[in-house]
């Protein structure tokens, strides 16, 4: 039988649409949340989930 969980939003900690079993294998996935409606940036090896940070955009000066 397969083991699968429901990846969780890093940032709410609510349930998202997604499945993982356990052999799988996600990187630089981008992971939107349907209720605080924010889009992560994860990678996910053996159910081990990690958010990837990403360097915010740097506003032009003149």
């Amino acid at each position: 039988m397969y083991k699968y969980e429901w990846i969780l939003c890093p940032v709410c900690g609510n349930k998202t649409r997604v499945k993982i079993l356990y052999d799988t294998v996600l990187e630089n996935f981008p992971l939107f949340c349907p209720k605080c409606k924010q889009e992560t940036i994860i990678s996910v090896k053996q159910l081990n989930l990690s958010v990837i940070k990403e360097p915010d955009a740097k506003t032009q000066s003149r």
